[in-house]
């Protein structure tokens, strides 16, 4: 065996190893709603060695890798079996996508990859890519997985290489082991971000969901929708109706879409959605929360003006600079609430908040009255209200 391959085989797993031991530490918060964690909690160098490399010196002399990963982001989660589980989106240098489920025992740290990556039943042989999955436990007792099916647009024009058609894909297990394919949704229009709702509403299976008719962009699509399925082995949008709308000059003026499926509290649904905006440097992916009613969850009830989570300093640069997107968060028995969320389309991090702070934030953050002089006059306000209280103390 040549002390090539053994020296490389050697340095690659010693900071293998000492990346996946890393500690993690919360950052304090200057606003007191969430904080962020120092280190990312998955990247493509956390991804298992023997996925990459051929350990056997015949065959791989100078212990190359021998494929290739380009990102680790967009992850669902769950808290399964006393583990924070993450199901990843994993990304090769192929463009390929597939998932891959990551766990820890705390959630900040330490997240190891199981030994092979979620095999999801092929039944389209035109099905190029799979993404961005979102994990439901349902009240029917099994775990839902819904994410975006992507292929070419059979109708582009001839030697259009690009344009897609994108569909939602829905597989279910009992054990996270054996996944059941069922149809994909039936939509009239494309469907991305879409996400089961974890109890059934008048005897049905609830949906959001976001019609956009174009690959990219909305369009005519309005926002996040709602929809009632009957038979979710049979998932056919017979009404869809808009429950969080997008607007001019917004974090979410070019689309909007569900993130994680809604946290139920005893103040209504919490729901984290991500918003994106045109600038001159390309899209803007950010963060918000909004709330909807208890008995009615397509009923809008609360949704502070602004963003919650935005692109900072490192969080920046990646494949696809100044995005942050989030398919998963986990709400545990005590409140605390876990953050999953990808930065630029290349690695994830999470952030730690709870229920009594994120209602506090949802229900007392003025909204967006979408002008600046509104804007101004609650500045002023909160002036006001500030100076008569410290009068009042003197």
């Amino acid at each position: 065996m040549s002390t090539i391959f053994e020296n490389q085989k050697k340095q690659v797993a010693e900071y293998h190893e000492s990346l996946l031991n890393r500690p993690n530490y919360c950052i304090p918060s200057s606003n007191g709603i969430i904080q962020r964690c120092e280190n990312p909690v998955i990247t493509k160098d956390h991804i298992p060695l023997h996925w990459r490399y051929d350990f056997n010196p015949q065959t791989n002399p100078f212990f190359l890798e021998r494929i290739g990963f380009n990102s680790t982001m967009n992850a669902g989660a769950l808290y399964w079996k006393e583990r924070y589980l993450l199901f990843i989106r994993v990304e090769g240098t192929d463009r390929k996508s597939f998932f891959a489920i990551a766990e820890s025992k705390n959630g900040l740290d330490n997240f190891r990859f199981w030994d092979r990556p979620i095999s999801v039943p092929d039944t389209d042989p035109d099905e190029t890519n799979i993404y961005d999955i979102r994990l439901t436990v349902h009240e029917d007792g099994w775990v839902y997985g819904v994410f975006c099916s992507e292929k070419l647009d059979p109708n582009a024009a001839p030697g259009d290489l690009s344009s897609a058609l994108a569909s939602a894909g829905i597989i279910r297990s009992k054990d996270l082991i054996q996944w059941e394919r069922l149809p994909n949704l039936r939509a009239s229009s494309q469907q991305r971000n879409v996400v089961l709702h974890p109890e059934f509403i008048d005897g049905k299976y609830a949906l959001y969901t976001r019609p956009q008719d174009d690959f990219i962009l909305a369009k005519s699509g309005g926002g996040i929708g709602w929809t009632l399925i009957d038979d979710i082995a049979n998932a056919t949008i017979q009404e869809e109706k808009i429950v969080n709308f997008r607007h001019y000059h917004t974090i979410k003026e070019v689309k909007n879409g569900e993130g994680p499926p809604p946290i139920k509290t005893t103040k209504g649904w919490l729901h984290l959605a991500h918003g994106v905006r045109k600038t001159a440097a390309g899209l803007r992916y950010v963060l918000y929360l909004y709330l909807t009613a208890l008995q009615d969850p397509s009923l809008l009830i609360a949704e502070p003006g602004g963003y919650l989570l935005a692109p900072q300093k490192d969080e920046r640069i990646g494949d696809v600079s100044n995005v942050l997107f989030s398919n998963g968060w986990i709400a545990k028995d005590d409140g605390t609430v876990y953050i999953y969320y990808a930065s630029s389309d290349t690695r994830m991090h999470v952030a730690i908040s709870d229920i009594d702070r994120l209602l506090d934030y949802c229900l007392h953050t003025p909204k967006d009255d979408f002008r600046s002089l509104e804007s101004v006059k609650k500045i002023n306000q909160l002036i006001d209200k500030n100076h008569a209280y410290l009068a009042k103390m003197i």
